[in-house]
């Protein structure tokens, strides 16, 4: 591995693994950085933004991001896109076909994986995609070699002509660890684009002759794999050897430290060779791996034979208890944490939202963000969320196949990032088909789930620059939608009159429910104060689900389900919901507060 070209070492650091993704992008001369945020991948493009010479920016979804690097990737740039294991899904259309076509400076692609869900609809195992797409894949253990190897990548994408698959999971992007980075290589300075065809149009005729060399370069890939750096052998005891490729190696030399290991940092193409070597030199081996069987799977096909891991440790992520459980058999030693059930913030704008259409007994069909946690209890107001723009369309189905009093029912909800990423064609298409049904924009002004990054209609950049704001209601009034309407989440009165109303139009309707994120603009007001004398007890503001209202006494109560409500001064953030919602006026807000 030719790290540490161009430059000496300049003493430890301690970086996350996104973070030290972006340092070897640097350190290899990117160009150009464009990602759409998802945990978790996001801090990629926040740090490469702070590095000099580097164009990062957000872009409005994944499809966008690497279409945007495959151009400037064509005209010699070296190139990085970035984007969380459910994202590249987005990008796939562009990326089967970029295999084909090449590339002319580096492009890296980092697909961040999440074993465990832990903010994500599913735990997909993305080394596939370098198996469909015929690709490269290297997968880092730690910040050093998430550095060094995404260093590397750049260079192996320009040696064979092709754009190579970087992927992580959730511990190593966010784990920190020393790294020892090095000066960056010269950029190259990009003159002109050349034309060239036949690698660059995919036509049927110049397609089929590009899968040749596509062929051919995964031979010499696989080659190329079998003795690489990436992949080592780290002989000792050879009663065991333990082949394992990410974090997950590191959980095995943790549990069984005097093991023969055969780490492979580069398994794909699987270099069969190198592997079928190190088996035939330890007297047993297991393959470590989480999610899927994926090395397992190649060994298989290759002829070598290896203990596979039980089914159940096909879901979930690894810890060292349950290396152990694979590896010396037994179960996997369980240490359960008292669990804090999610929630929306105190002073959610999403939380009025929700009430209304709780109240107003909707099926509501719902999309990616923070406000998913709308489905909760008490809310309990979102019936479906799939993928990234996904409840437009649920809605439009749903309504047009239910009976007309249930499809009545039917509206969807959508985040502003979320409906710019992909929820505009949805819009699109009920329009274009005639149909109807009312499209809540839930617009807190950020994408809030993932740490509060701009898109185009917050009219700012990822470098914190001004851009032009993209006004929601002008776009949906352009794709055809007569009814459009702005309305303030936390006026629950006026709210409530303009679902209604949407619901009633007869054709496309769309209600911007519009403030900003609580840790956007951390607004804080007064917290309102409860006549416990007028409180009846009817669990009303309990319904809300805010943290900052907890239960009070029962037999403080008058002759209700509970006691006056307790109100957090420390979590209140003063949005007056609960004053809305108290139907006898027992709270009240406070004076010159809220």
């Amino acid at each position: 591995m030719a790290d540490g070209a161009g430059g000496c070492c300049l003493g430890k650091e301690l970086l996350s693994g996104n973070e030290a993704i972006a340092r070897g992008a640097w350190e290899a001369g990117v160009s150009l950085a464009r990602a759409y945020p998802g945990t978790p991948s996001t801090e990629i493009l926040e740090t490469l933004v702070g590095y000099e010479g580097v164009d990062a920016a957000w872009s409005p979804n994944e499809k966008v991001a690497l279409e945007v690097a495959a151009g400037a990737s064509y005209a010699g740039a070296r190139c990085l896109v970035a984007m969380k294991h459910v994202g590249l899904n987005v990008a796939a259309d562009p990326l089967f076909t970029l295999s084909y076509t090449g590339v002319r400076g580096g492009l890296v692609i980092v697909t961040a994986d999440d074993p465990g869900a832990h903010s994500s609809q599913n735990e997909q195992d993305n080394r596939w995609y370098a198996v469909a797409a015929k690709l490269p894949l290297f997968e880092p253990s730690d910040s050093e070699e998430a550095r060094a190897y995404t260093r590397y990548a750049f260079e192996l994408s320009e040696e064979y002509d092709t754009p190579v698959l970087l992927r992580t999971t959730t511990r190593v992007s966010h784990g920190k660890s020393l790294v020892e980075p090095v000066e960056p290589s010269p950029r190259r300075p990009v003159t002109a684009f050349e034309p060239d065809r036949a690698k660059f149009v995919m036509i049927p005729a110049w397609a089929r002759a590009r899968h040749v060399i596509v062929e051919e370069r995964q031979r010499a890939l696989a080659e190329a794999a079998s003795r690489s750096p990436l992949n080592r052998v780290e002989w000792s005891d050879r009663s065991l050897g333990i082949v394992a490729s990410g974090v997950a190696y590191h959980y095995a030399r943790e549990v069984y430290p005097h093991a023969s290991f055969l780490k492979l940092g580069f398994p794909y193409p699987f270099p069969a060779e190198l592997v079928a070597r190190f088996a035939a030199g330890v007297k047993k081996v297991f393959v470590v791996e989480e999610l899927d069987r994926f090395l397992e799977t190649h060994a298989r096909a290759a002829g070598i034979e290896l203990c596979a891991k039980p089914d159940e440790f096909l879901v979930g992520e690894f810890s060292p208890d349950i290396v152990a459980a694979i590896v010396g058999g037994g179960e996997a030693a369980s240490v359960e944490a008292a669990p804090k059930p999610p929630a929306l913030c105190p002073g959610c704008p999403h939380r009025g939202v929700f009430y209304v259409l709780s109240k107003l007994g909707l099926i509501v069909t719902g999309d990616i963000g923070c406000y998913t946690l709308g489905t909760l209890p008490p809310l309990s107001a979102l019936d479906t969320c799939l993928c990234m723009g996904a409840g437009v369309n649920h809605m439009h189905g749903l309504r047009k196949v239910l009976p007309r009093e249930q499809a009545a029912r039917v509206v969807a909800v959508i985040g502003d990032s979320t409906f710019v990423h992909s929820g505009i064609t949805g819009v699109l298409d009920i329009v274009y088909d005639n149909a109807d049904g009312l499209v809540i924009i839930l617009d807190n002004g950020t994408t809030a789930m993932t740490g509060r990054q701009d898109h185009p209609a917050t009219g700012r950049t990822l470098s914190g620059g001004q851009a032009p704001r993209l006004s929601l209601e002008e776009l949906c009034r352009a794709c055809g939608v007569p009814w459009v309407r702005t309305v303030d989440p936390y006026n629950i009165a006026e709210l409530r009159k303009a679902v209604e109303e949407g619901r009633r139009t007869g054709g496309p309707a769309v209600l911007v429910a519009r403030a900003p994120c609580l840790l956007l603009e951390r607004r804080r007001g007064a917290a309102p104060v409860v006549d416990p004398d007028a409180c009846v007890g009817c669990g009303a503001c309990h319904d809300l689900g805010c943290p900052a209202i907890k239960e009070g006494d029962r037999e403080g109560g008058r002759r209700g389900k509970s006691g006056p409500p307790v109100i957090s001064s420390t979590l209140c953030t003063g949005c007056g919901l609960c004053v809305e919602v108290c139907r006898v006026g027992a709270i009240k807000r406070s004076a010159g507060g809220g």
